[in-house]
């Protein structure tokens, strides 16, 4: 750039004074600071500009190779599912390998008991017995009978 110091910034200023003269030099010092200022914000929109066209270029290069990437994994996937069915279909042509006609049948689904988590405990019973917990489920009435205080005969 243009190199301009103190000694040279103060020649330009006294030069300016006499051609000029002291009543314009303040309407010309503003409007060369307001041409400076628009001159700098342009260059910076066009560095702006070259920079942003830089980053594009790096991204449409990203996105080329992403997308080679992505081709090579499909034909591989390709590749693979037609070994995979040529392999399916030779061991379909070979009987030794033939699939059974029925699946093997489960054992029919039997609903538990009523109070099945109370009956069917780790728990042993001698253990219930000991400590007591309780292994059947009383109802309502049931327990309001056989807790209820018995009167003195």
């Amino acid at each position: 750039m243009i190199d301009l110091g103190l000694s040279k910034m103060a020649l330009i200023g006294a030069v300016a004074l006499i051609v000029i003269g002291p009543e314009k030099l303040p309407k010309v010092a503003r409007t060369v600071g307001t041409l400076l200022g628009k001159a700098q914000r342009y260059v910076a929109d066009v560095k702006a500009e070259v920079n942003r066209s830089m980053e594009l270029d790096e991204l449409r290069k990203m996105k080329d190779s992403v997308e080679n990437a992505a081709r090579d994994v499909e034909a591989s996937v390709r590749t693979g599912a037609a070994d995979f069915e040529k392999q399916w279909s030779d061991a379909l042509a070979d009987p030794a390998t033939q699939p059974l006609a029925e699946p093997p049948s489960l054992p029919e689904y039997k609903r538990p008991s009523k109070n099945w988590r109370l009956k069917r405990g780790a728990t042993p019973q001698w253990y219930k017995a000991r400590n007591g917990v309780r292994t059947r489920a009383l109802s309502g009435a049931a327990r309001v009978a056989r807790y209820r205080p018995r009167k003195p005969d």
